[in-house]
């Protein structure tokens, strides 16, 4: 028996959440992108491409298109707010986080990690977990094929 409290969907689905997914921040593609990276989800279908400009190593400009649940689009909505502005290593630094606190409900986010606290509860949720990565685990791919 799990010493964690039943998950509670409005955990999951928080508001911030929720406006994210109805009204993408940051979505489509950029024109002449410096990194691009891409996302399936296999267990459900959620496909994120991840479109980023760099300028002396930080990121200027990022985009996400793509089509899934509400999780999937929220989270690239909102990753692509967090990460404009940052250098490549506060943002290798920021996904670290990010996936940390998927895989452990009981992890303190770090101040830098703002509105994507909102995600914490999804952690509950290990079936949710690849589709609130998803938009993550693109933009790393992405930022490490251009590194290469």
């Amino acid at each position: 028996m799990s010493h964690y409290p039943e998950p509670e969907l409005d955990e999951l689905y928080r508001e911030l959440i929720l406006d994210h997914y109805r009204n993408p921040r940051n979505h489509g593609k950029l024109s002449d992108p410096d990194v691009v990276g891409e996302g399936y989800n296999p267990l459900c279908g959620d496909e994120i491409e991840v479109h980023v400009r760099l300028e002396d190593g930080r990121i200027t400009e990022a985009a996400f298109s793509g089509r899934g649940c509400s999780i999937s689009q929220a989270s690239g909505s909102m990753m692509t707010e967090a990460v404009k502005g940052k250098s490549v290593d506060d943002i290798v630094a920021l996904a670290d986080a990010f996936m940390r606190m998927m895989k452990d409900p009981d992890f303190v986010p770090p101040e830098e990690m703002g509105d994507l606290e909102a995600f914490q509860g999804v952690a509950r949720f290990p079936v949710r977990v690849k589709c609130a990565t998803l938009a993550w685990h693109a933009l790393r791919e992405g930022l490490k094929r251009r590194s290469d």
